[in-house]
């Protein structure tokens, strides 16, 4: 019967500490205010990802290791606070995508994000060199079809560069990550 009280005791003491890590040490702990007093300059779509915009990425599988490296060609541009992105993604295997974010950006910091593949709409804030973006996305018929929860974070290095690091979850596992970087390209 001791045994048996260990090993439950165990059991809540390893779910509680999971639970821990969880909310307050990864990728999903973070929150934007975490970054409201960061020093440098404060992302601003409007400004960052404006014009012609070059991104190198990799993708992660579930088991961390490189299943796919691309270069993205993306053209975006303001109204306002509304924006559309426009991107091209060449992958190593040759396939090419392409997907239209529209953007809506309030004057509290909190952005709108829609996209064919995104199931309803993108809830994101912006706080000082950060940016969340929490949407669900469908992959295509040929990758399943299936529907992923996405964190999206972007961060603005001080040479302007955006640094994006993107987790995306199916019932709560991690089964894909992304790094990419995002620079508007040099007039020519």
């Amino acid at each position: 019967m001791e045994a048996l009280y260990y090993v439950l005791l165990g059991s809540v003491l390893m779910a509680v500490l999971g639970y821990l890590k969880t909310r307050y040490f990864t990728f999903v702990a973070q929150a934007p205010g975490d970054y409201a007093d960061a020093p440098g300059e404060a992302l601003d779509l409007r400004r960052h990802l404006n014009g012609p915009i070059a991104c190198e990425g990799v993708i992660y599988g579930p088991t961390g290791r490189v299943t796919s490296r691309f270069v993205g060609d993306f053209e975006a541009e303001w109204n306002g606070n509304v924006g559309v992105m426009r991107e091209r993604f060449t992958y190593d295997s040759g396939e090419v995508q392409e997907r239209q974010w529209n953007l809506t950006l309030g004057n509290d910091g909190r952005v709108r994000a829609t996209a064919a593949d995104v199931v309803g709409e993108g809830q994101g804030v912006q706080c000082g060199p950060s940016l969340q973006l929490r949407y669900r996305i469908r992959l295509p018929e040929d990758a399943g079809g299936h529907v992923l929860d996405t964190t999206d974070w972007m961060y603005l290095a001080p040479n302007g560069t955006i640094v994006n690091r993107s987790q995306f979850r199916k019932f709560g596992i991690k089964v894909a990550e992304l790094v990419a970087t995002m620079r508007q390209k040099e007039p020519v």
